[in-house]
């Protein structure tokens, strides 16, 4: 993992937080419900706290939505437990929490502070898999044989106690030294066969480094983090429980699906003709996904290679159905039907996708309350991911002006990540040509105007870095 970090001044994210109309705090009545529902914890379910499970989250994260158990089976390949925080049971149909966080849609992220899906009480308290204290759960349990294709998937309402709250960095540093906890051991082993099986079946994920910014006492630091592997792991026990459930709802013909197009075949071509001049091997018969699993996004010239491959991830949504199946209900990037049902604390979508997979499993009718919510919930998702999105992207573009504001005219290296390419190979008028380029140091993202080589390293120098417009731009001198 590389994690580079560089020191910005105080920022104030406020006027970003009113631009997006982000909400400040809950109505009255949506925060008693939400009170009463922390002084009274459910008692549905049955007992499971006698499985050690353990959370793996960002170190200062406390909305704890997932815990897991891994296991081997006596008989050959695994059994993973996977305890997903019981929203529904604390969140009453018809009341006023209830519509609060439609009207929020998923918990929105920013460096000084999140603007929550539930209040505090419940998502960072009573509903939060914290360890060492009781926590109602729905608990997924998905038997593997011992090539990682699923076997048999179960789910219940249930007590659960998680035994540790472990984060990225910890479980990584642990798992090098071959110091894994024991309900965890397994996670290299069964993430590595889940992510060779997703590749085979076209699966594409893309390593890219991630920008973030962090406090860092009166100030903020800009970061930028490559992929860790454990992380990659961990997400292979999501995107595990998500393609179960969404087999769940295609069998019983309703449900919510998180939904992508499959690659174009004419995209697929351009990203191949791409490859030779990157440097990027692409041998016959080998697909996009397992190409780019071999790269090293650390390099320019892979780098860019990957930043051409985000154009193949387009078009997700959620896709709602009842009765009538969906014309298209795969999801481009995991190559399978899949399902939001993992992060109910954080996302809306996820607490009705998992009540209508409990009914199913169950046999019983689904509940009128979440078969109402499905075939709204898509344009409530899409609105609230524009807005999530937007918060992220800002708060990045804000501090790197910031950092910036001062070193107008200096020069940096950069890499070209993309180069401008319009369809009839002209620029628009008024708009000289360019594309993005990636600084090391500081690490920061921009626009470059010039003709630029694509996955080169070149000097570009400072020619905008404008904070109230959330603008860096740089020329190629």
């Amino acid at each position: 993992m590389v994690i580079r970090r560089v020191l910005a001044p105080r920022i104030d994210f406020g006027a970003l937080r009113r631009e997006l109309g982000l909400p400040e705090g809950f109505p009255d009545a949506a925060q008693r419900e939400a009170d009463q529902a922390a002084a009274a914890p459910p008692a549905t379910g049955v007992d499971r706290t006698d499985v050690p499970f353990v959370t793996i989250d960002p170190a200062a994260s406390r909305d704890l939505d997932q815990a897991m158990h891994l296991a081997r089976r006596p008989g050959g390949g695994y059994r993973v437990r996977y305890a997903i925080a019981d929203v529904a049971a604390h969140v009453r149909p018809g009341g006023a929490l209830e519509e609060e966080t439609w009207r929020r849609g998923q918990t929105v992220y920013l460096p000084d502070g999140n603007v929550p899906l539930h209040p505090h009480t419940l998502s960072e308290g009573a509903a939060s898999l914290l360890p060492d204290v009781d926590r109602a759960a729905v608990v997924w349990t998905i038997d593997l044989d011992a090539d990682g294709a699923t076997t048999g998937v179960a789910l219940e309402r249930a007590r659960v106690r998680s035994r540790a709250k472990l984060d990225y960095e910890g479980v990584q540093a642990a798992a090098d030294a071959g110091r894994l906890p024991e309900p965890v051991a397994l996670l290299p082993e069964i993430g590595a066969l889940l992510t060779a099986r997703g590749l085979r079946r076209g699966a594409v994920n893309l390593p890219l480094p991630e920008q973030d910014v962090e406090p860092d006492g009166d100030g903020w630091r800009l970061v930028l983090r490559g992929p860790v592997a454990m992380e990659d792991h961990n997400a292979q026990i999501s995107l595990l429980t998500g393609m179960a459930a969404a087999d769940i709802m295609l069998a019983g013909r309703i449900g919510l699906l998180r939904t992508m197009p499959p690659p174009k075949p004419e995209a697929v071509a351009r990203l191949r003709a791409a490859a030779a001049p990157l440097g990027v091997p692409w041998p016959d018969g080998v697909g996009v996904g397992e190409v780019l699993a071999g790269l090293d996004a650390s390099q320019p010239r892979a780098a860019a290679f990957v930043d051409q491959a985000a154009e193949l991830m387009r078009g997700a949504a959620y896709t709602a159905f009842d009765g009538e199946l969906p014309e298209q209900p795969e999801h481009g990037g995991v190559a399978a039907a899949y399902a939001h049902v993992t992060a109910p604390l954080r996302r809306l979508a996820d607490r009705y996708a998992t009540e209508v997979c409990l009914a199913l499993h169950e046999e019983r009718p689904v509940p009128d309350w979440a078969r109402a919510a499905l075939p709204k919930l898509p344009e409530v998702m899409a609105a609230t991911d524009r807005t999530a999105g937007a918060a992220t992207r800002g708060a990045v573009e804000l501090a790197e002006a910031v950092l910036l504001e001062h070193r107008v005219g200096e020069v940096f290296e950069a890499a070209v990540l993309d180069v401008d390419a319009p369809p009839n190979g002209q620029s628009k008028p008024g708009r000289p040509p360019g594309g993005t380029v990636a600084l090391d140091a500081p690490p920061v993202r921009a626009r470059c105007t010039g003709e630029l080589p694509l996955g080169e390293r070149i000097q570009v120098r400072l020619v905008t870095a404008d904070p109230t417009q959330r603008k860096v731009v740089f020329d190629r001198p």
